[in-house]
């Protein structure tokens, strides 16, 4: 087999994607390795595939518990974010949701949003989604919660928005939420691996992420975290599998119990390539070879603001860092073709994406100080 080339961090110093695909320094050949590590033991011709294939997968859910402060019992695996997601509200069922409103802000992830307007009729609650207000880049924390009394049965809270970097206080909205006796989950999506997350200050009853951004990992890698208290209460996933059980090896039609822990949200065959090609993001994230990395983004966040100020663009995101998650959007002139500049800026060795007129930006480990010269030289002015 041809030798694959290994991958050149130094080409890499430009990119401001870490807000969709994340990277580490040396990724490619340490995916590369897990990845042949897993063809070796899963071709082998030996009775072992399963025992190697699900102690690679509960490697990276006890990675993710780490990263999170979990106990290892009340963390599950998923597809993505939206599934683990529909997991959790289907298991809540009509008998907590029914009759009663389901909060969250109109700048969530829209794939969220899009499964709870469906869920909403099979399950008979009402959602309720708080719109920004008037020329607002985001909803701020005190519409949130001007929209919570206490019929809320679950609130969905975006920690950190994908379309602005805005973030969530969330001691204050749990709090508020707690006065009002409502369930909350929380999309953490857009701040795991940047920001220090803990689902226990304050506590929360639900959280997710996928480990594709900050985190390094590979599409197809959904973590979520449940609270102990709702497992004990036997929460019923709507859809269960063979894997849902105590013992996945069970076949007796008529034993068939959901599993004491969180792993009660598995259901059929679990997938493993996914969670093998992001193990080594997680790893790296957890060790010290990732020190300083927030630093990092914030010194290069605060030069992209200055320069998006220089370049009179609006500016999307909040400048106070501790409102801010890692990224810096703003809005490009309208006489700008976004995807024109951004085939632009990559020909330039600069790779950003944009959402309509707004620019995305997001530094992390492997970008370069270098990329802010550029982008001072290639972005037009308003």
């Amino acid at each position: 087999m041809e030798k694959q080339p290994q991958q050149d961090d130094a080409a890499r110093a430009g990119w401001l994607l870490y807000h969709s695909v994340g990277m580490f320094p040396g990724q490619e050949e340490a995916v590369r390795g897990a990845l042949d590590a897993f063809a070796s033991n899963w071709c082998r011709p030996d009775l072992q595939r399963w025992d190697y294939g699900l102690a690679a997968r509960r490697e990276v859910l006890d990675m993710w518990a780490r990263l999170v402060h979990a106990p290892a019992h009340a963390v599950f695996a998923a597809e993505n974010v939206t599934d683990a997601f529909a997991r959790f509200v289907g298991a809540l069922g009509r008998k907590r949701l029914a009759g009663r409103r389901v909060l969250i802000a109109g700048d969530c992830f829209p794939s969220l949003h899009y499964l709870l307007s469906n869920l909403a009729n099979v399950l008979g609650f009402t959602l309720d989604t708080v719109a920004p207000e008037s020329e607002a880049a985001y909803v701020s924390d005190d519409a949130f919660i001007a929209r919570w009394q206490d019929d809320v049965a679950l609130a969905i809270i975006t920690w950190v928005t994908s379309t602005t970097s805005k973030r969530a206080d969330l001691a204050r909205l749990v709090a508020h939420g707690r006065a009002q006796g409502s369930l909350i989950a929380v999309d953490i999506t857009q701040g795991a691996g940047i920001l220090e997350f803990d689902v226990t200050q304050p506590g929360v009853d639900f959280a997710a992420a996928t480990t594709l951004k900050w985190l390094c990992g590979a599409p197809g890698t959904g973590l979520a975290y449940l609270a102990p208290e709702l497992i004990g209460e036997e929460l019923a996933p709507m859809v269960q599998g063979w894997f849902s059980q105590p013992d996945p090896f069970n076949w007796d039609l008529s034993r068939f119990s959901l599993a004491p822990d969180a792993r009660r949200f598995d259901h059929g065959t679990p997938s493993f390539l996914p969670f093998v090609a992001s193990a080594p993001g997680l790893a790296w994230r957890l060790s010290p070879a990732a020190a300083g990395m927030r630093e990092h983004n914030v010194a290069l966040a605060k030069q992209l603001i200055a320069l998006c100020d220089a370049k009179g663009y609006a500016l999307r995101s909040p400048r106070n860092d501790s409102e801010r998650g890692g990224s810096v959007m703003a809005d490009l002139p309208a006489q700008v073709d976004p995807r024109a500049l951004e085939a632009k800026l990559a020909g330039h060795g600069v790779l950003v994406d944009t959402r309509g007129q707004t620019i995305r930006l997001s530094p992390g480990v492997l970008t370069q100080p270098t990329v802010i010269d550029s982008l001072a030289t290639l972005l037009p002015a308003a």
